[in-house]
Parts: C-alpha cells; sequence; structure tokens
C-alpha cells in the first residue's frame, strides 16, 4: 500500500477547475455527500494528508473517503476539528447554504436560508451562516496600502438619542478604505472599536493599514497621535473645508452607506450588538472580492476557512462569537479509536479538482 500524496497548490484557484462557474457545474460536481467529502480533503490537505491528532505525514484512504493514520492508527475525517466537525446535517445541505450565501449579490439571511432549504427550524439556518461568518473572520487579511481613508461611523436600533461619536446606545465602527489610481476605491477594513481616543484608534490604523502609507482623515483631534511617525497623515477640518464629510472623505462615506444600506436590505437592519462584527466581516469579504468573474472563486475561499476553524457549538456561538483558531491537536476519543480495517482503498474518486492537470 502507499500513502496518497497530494501536489501542493500555488497557482491561483481555476474557475470549472477548482471552483464551480455556475449554480448547473454547483450541482453537478456535488450531489452526495461523499463529493464533498472529497473536496473538503482536497482542501485541507493541499500538501499531503497531515493527521490533526498526532501530526503524522502517512496515511492512507479508506472506502468511506476518511483517513487511517499510519501512526497513531485512528480514522480521521476532513470534517474532523472543523466547523463541520459531527455535524449531522448533511454536508449536501452545507454546501448548498455556502453557495446561496456567496453567490447572491448581497448574501443571505437566515429566515430566507431557512425558507429555501426546508430546515426544521430558523435557529439552525441561523446556526449555520453564523458559523461561515466566524470562519470568514477568522481569514487573514493583508493590510491596505498606498493611499487610505480613514474615519468612524455609527450603527445603532431604533432608538433616538445622540447623533455621531459617542451617540447613546449605539455602536461606533472604524472604517478605512483604499484610494485607486486616477480614480475608484480598492479594498476595505471595518471594526468595532469602543471610543474614537486617539490610542484606540492607532491600534485600528497599525492593525489594518501599512505603515508608509498616506492616511487621509477629518480634523478629528485623536488623528494626528493616531497616525504620527509611521504614516503619512493628512487631516483636513470638516468645518473649516467649506465642503461636505462625503466630498472630503469619499471612501469611507461610501462603504458606510452601502453597509448600512446592505445590513437594512439583507438582514431588515436586524442585528445584536455582540455578533454585528460578524457581519462586517461578511461586508468586508463581499466587498473585497466584488470583482471575481466568478462567484464560486467566493465559495471556494469560503471553504478554505470552513476547514481552518474550529468547531464551535452553538452556546459558543451566542456567548462568544469570537473565532478561535485551529486547535494545535485534535484527540480523537479513545472509544472512536479502531483497529486497522482488513482493507483499504486509496483510489480517489473522480472529479475535476482531482483530475485537471497543473
Amino acid at each position: 500500500m502507499e500513502s496518497e500524496t497530494l501536489q501542493a497548490r500555488s497557482k491561483p484557484p481555476r474557475a470549472g477547475v477548482d471552483y464551480p462557474r455556475n449554480y448547473a457545474e454547483f450541482l453537478a460536481w456535488f450531489p452526495d455527500d461523499a463529493a464533498c467529502l472529497d473536496y473538503l480533503d482536497w482542501i485541507r490537505w493541499k500538501d499531503g494528508f497531515t493527521c490533526p491528532s498526532c501530526h503524522g505525514s502517512k496515511g492512507w484512504r479508506m472506502k468511506n473517503g476518511k483517513w487511517w493514520c499510519d501512526a497513531c492508527r485512528n480514522r480521521v475525517s476532513a470534517t474532523a476539528g472543523t466547523i463541520f466537525h459531527r455535524t449531522r446535517t448533511p454536508l449536501t445541505v452545507w454546501f448548498a447554504a455556502a453557495w446561496h450565501l456567496t453567490s447572491a449579490k448581497n448574501g443571505v439571511s437566515a429566515k430566507t436560508l431557512h425558507r429555501i432549504l426546508g430546515f426544521g427550524s430558523y435557529q439552525t439556518a441561523w446556526a449555520m451562516l453564523h458559523r461561515f461568518r466566524c470562519a470568514i473572520s477568522h481569514a487573514g487579511h493583508d493590510m491596505l496600502s498606498g493611499q487610505v481613508e480613514v474615519d468612524e461611523t455609527v450603527f445603532g436600533g431604533v432608538r433616538h438619542g445622540k447623533r455621531g461619536r459617542g451617540a447613546e446606545g449605539k455602536v461606533l465602527v472604524a472604517v478605512a478604505v483604499e484610494l485607486l489610481s486616477p480614480k475608484g476605491f480598492g479594498r476595505c477594513r471595518l471594526q468595532i472599536i469602543p471610543n474614537a481616543e486617539s490610542e484606540t484608534l492607532k491600534a485600528f490604523i497599525r492593525k489594518h493599514i501599512k505603515p508608509g502609507s498616506t492616511i487621509y482623515t477629518d480634523g478629528l483631534i485623536s488623528y494626528p497621535g493616531a497616525a504620527k511617525d509611521e504614516y503619512n497623515h493628512q487631516g483636513t477640518s470638516i468645518k473649516g473645508s467649506g465642503k461636505k464629510a462625503n466630498e472630503v472623505l469619499p471612501g469611507v462615506h461610501r462603504v458606510a452607506a452601502l453597509v448600512k444600506r446592505w445590513l437594512m436590505g439583507t438582514h431588515q437592519g436586524s442585528f445584536e450588538e455582540d455578533h454585528l462584527q460578524a457581519y462586517l466581516d461578511e461586508f468586508t469579504f463581499r466587498f473585497n472580492r466584488r470583482k471575481s468573474t466568478h462567484r464560486g472563486m467566493l465559495f471556494f475561499r469560503l471553504l478554505e476557512q470552513c476547514v481552518a476553524m474550529h468547531p464551535m457549538s452553538f452556546r459558543e456561538l451566542v456567548a462568544n462569537p469570537k473565532p478561535k483558531n485551529v486547535a494545535q491537536e485534535f484527540a480523537v476519543p479513545s472509544n472512536l479509536r479502531h483497529k486497522a480495517p482488513a482493507s483499504l482503498d486509496i483510489s480517489v474518486p473522480i472529479h475535476p479538482w482531482r483530475t485537471a492537470l497543473p
């Protein structure tokens, strides 16, 4: 018996080979759970199998799509230790939800997903979508660079009260947007912040913007200290300029308007503060990939993050929406360990992602 070795994929994902180009292709690729499991296997172990329990690299594929680790003698599934861990929902349903989430221009709400996929409860649809959002939140981000606008905006409910910075009962969100030459906008970043003080804005800028970039802000007194030393800061007082705020900082105002419109349209403006960051991360994920020629690319990127995410229970989703890193070790419980099976099948199903030439 020989262990299966998968070649590393350093090239960008290819439409029609690494991910489906359209819904018809999606249906043809993933007719059953076996095909879905093989796709997750292929995405997760790009450079070859690695046991999540003992980190051994020698293993064999079995007929049921799982792996047999030669070192610790455990049977391992590509879903082990991911957001799909021990799921009772068919993978075909997970994949359908992921496709609807990424292929729809404005995403999909839990209420809509509940209706189109026929879930037994709204709670199931909400939990599935929020696990996807946590996976998106966990995604690594390249820092913004070049010319970048930075500002804050306020998200709030129906309660009336003070407007702008320091608004009562509302959420303050920092926004950063790249400016492209000669015109247009690049990527964005959105993050909830507790206040608009210099140290808070400094942490946001250092986290999301590459040193040496030029930062454009309004005349808020917090910005000179937040952007000093490592950045070229250009602040403009809105009152002193005689211009409207959206004329001085068009990028951040455009993005802020889009995300608020998206929340109102797709989610009817309904969100809890504890989960707002996950919604902001979903919007950022979409906005920064808005020029993708195939929506299937977003589907592929989402599943990449799903197999890199630690499993989350419903209680964790509600109580602690912040994503966790994948555990360094995933120990298979002793009662689930098995003796070596009588036969092993290392053949790989014939799927586009397995058979295409490099």
